[in-house]
């Protein structure tokens, strides 16, 4: 299996992050595995932020991707939240370095342009062409999951 691509596909997170693991070749794409690594909201963040590096180092570990795509942040009406995201995605930034993974960045819009064909399709419209594209019986859940397979079809469909 080792002659396509690992991916994996993270939407950073500090309660619900997503990840997707996607094997490419260049021809096919196959679905390794998806879910969500969660946290609990009454615990410490700094705990929080070691829970979700001890899961992440457990992905990794198992998996080995040979590239990691994660979602650029834009700060929205919540610096706060916004903050906090950032410094869950600096776990993941840091995990991706500690495996040797190549880190590739995308903006949402890339994303949805990458798998529907439009930069601002919604959540239905990715979902269903993520069903499509990796010849699923059902779109995968939940919408964190599903958005970070998405990150890996991206990075599948281009040359880093």
């Amino acid at each position: 299996m080792k002659e396509g691509t690992l991916i994996m596909g993270v939407d950073p997170g500090f309660g619900r992050m997503g990840f997707g693991v996607l094997y490419s070749d260049g021809n096919k794409m196959e679905l390794v595995d998806y879910g969500v690594i969660t946290t609990t909201s009454g615990d410490a963040f700094e705990q929080r932020l070691l829970h979700i590096g001890n899961d992440l180092h457990e992905l990794f570990e198992h998996h080995k991707p040979d590239v990691v795509a994660i979602e650029k942040l834009f700060f929205g009406k919540s610096s706060t939240t916004a903050m906090r995201v950032a410094e869950a995605r600096g776990v993941v930034l840091l995990m991706a370095a500690q495996a040797g993974a190549t880190v590739i960045e995308y903006t949402p819009a890339q994303v949805k342009k990458a798998v529907t064909g439009d930069g601002k399709a919604g959540k239905q419209a990715m979902q269903k062409m993520v069903k499509e594209l990796l010849h699923l019986p059902k779109p995968p859940k939940p919408d964190d999951a599903a958005d970070a397979i998405a990150m890996a079809i991206t990075a599948s469909t281009k040359r880093w």
